[in-house]
């Protein structure tokens, strides 16, 4: 799976890390993904969003809520 999110496609970044002996080693920054399921046509699907859309879409009340599935357990037993 790709390390990208869903919602505004951030992805990974490469560069340079820097020492103090000024030595350059190739380095990746990667985003802060959270898997958060949400209801989309009556279906229960996970999608992977950045931290900060996540946080975007709370302050906003727009576009991601967390939902809570029941588990199979749960709806065997009753």
């Amino acid at each position: 799976m790709s390390r990208v999110c869903e919602y505004c496609g951030k992805g990974s970044q490469h560069g340079n890390k820097v020492s103090n002996s000024y030595i350059h080693t190739r380095k990746v920054w990667k985003p802060n993904l959270v898997e958060i399921k949400t209801v989309e046509n009556g279906t229960t699907v996970t999608r992977k969003i950045c931290t900060r859309c996540l946080r975007t879409s709370d302050a906003m009340g727009v576009v991601f809520k967390k939902v809570s599935v029941p588990s199979v357990k749960a709806a065997e037993a009753k």
